[in-house]
């Protein structure tokens, strides 16, 4: 009874089988599949290696939100190096109504020289040269974030203002003809400093035409959360507008000459995710590749086959019709005789 039940059971599985064995004496061969699925062999390698590739890649996916920290103090990274003594230098962080929020007292005098050497200025024009491609493909930025903490530092070795405490305007204090305010920024980021993020600024080098110049830089900072597979961190990027004029009050051009960073924060918060392709849809997308590159073959071959079957069909019917065959009666016929396993030749 168990056995009956096996064989019923069997019988019915072989009933519902969607794929028929089909015996190798009724499977014919041909030259023209032989060498389809050559080529559809070929093709399914080359996609699958890419596609393999498309897999091990990842991407960055951009959230935006509403910035809802107003608690947080923005910390300032600045690396610059100015063309005046170290005496004659002052810095300090005001706020709209040009109060002063912040001294200068996190920053370090030391005395530099400003040319750069031949090493530095090679390390200067690599670094302006990334900028400019930066601004021609935004999309370079993705490869920054997630390389961030795999390169060196970007910037030169620690290069900050040297200044006075406090808040002082040197107009009054020092004589204009001692006024250069040529400047590099060496490097500028907000927020936590992250090796191997290019900024906007850094490798900027600005060279006064006069003693009483004026340089500006409007910033608009963004907060932005980045999560890699290599870090997760808290930092801002920035957009920057540069604007230089010379002070000259007889000519209308009044001001303070100097270098002005004037930045605003932007109440949009970005959050920066790397992603990657998970495996099984990576395994969905091969299956639809092979499925796909056999389905189609065959359908072309099907459609070639038929097309040159009947081209070939048509060939043939005009060569028998054009066979002439003499007849006992002196007459000639152009029909075909019927050929059978008894005719002779």
């Amino acid at each position: 009874m168990r056995r009956l039940n096996r064989k019923k059971t069997l019988n019915l599985m072989k009933e519902l089988d969607a794929f028929p064995k089909v015996p190798e004496s009724y499977v014919e061969t041909s030259a023209s599949g032989g060498t389809v699925s050559l080529i559809a062999f070929t093709t399914i390698a080359f996609l699958t290696i890419m596609e393999f590739t498309v897999y091990r890649d990842t991407w960055m996916k951009y959230e935006y939100e509403v910035d809802k920290d107003f608690t947080s103090k923005l910390r300032i990274n600045i690396d610059i190096t100015v063309a005046m003594r170290c005496q004659y230098v002052g810095a300090d962080v005001l706020d709209l109504a040009e109060t002063m929020v912040a001294s200068a007292d996190g920053l370090i005098y030391e005395p530099v020289v400003f040319d750069l050497s031949p090493q530095q200025k090679e390390w200067q024009r690599m670094l302006q040269l990334i900028q400019s491609r930066l601004q021609e493909e935004h999309s370079l930025q993705d490869v920054i974030f997630k390389s961030a903490f795999k390169s060196a530092s970007t910037a030169l070795p620690p290069r900050a203002i040297p200044h006075p405490r406090g808040h002082a305007h040197l107009a009054a204090l020092v004589s204009h003809e001692s006024y250069n305010f040529s400047h590099r920024i060496d490097h500028l980021s907000f927020g936590e400093l992250i090796p191997g993020i290019i900024n906007p600024l850094d490798g900027t080098e600005k060279i006064a035409s006069d003693h009483n110049q004026m340089f500006q830089y409007f910033i608009t900072i963004v907060p932005t959360k980045l999560h890699t597979y290599k870090i997760s961190a808290e930092t801002h990027q920035f957009s920057v507008t540069e604007r230089e004029r010379v002070i000259n009050h007889a000519a209308g051009s009044h001001g303070v000459s100097g270098i002005f960073m004037k930045y605003d924060i932007s109440s949009l918060m970005v959050t920066v995710t790397e992603e990657h392709m998970p495996f099984w849809q990576f395994l969905v997308r091969l299956c639809g590749i092979i499925g796909g590159i056999f389905s189609t073959t065959g359908i072309l071959h099907g459609f070639g086959r038929f097309v040159a079957e009947v081209i070939f069909c048509r060939f043939r019917l005009r060569s028998y019709r054009s066979v002439s065959v003499p007849l006992p009666d002196g007459h000639t016929s152009n029909h075909l005789p019927l050929i059978t396993d008894n005719s002779t030749h």
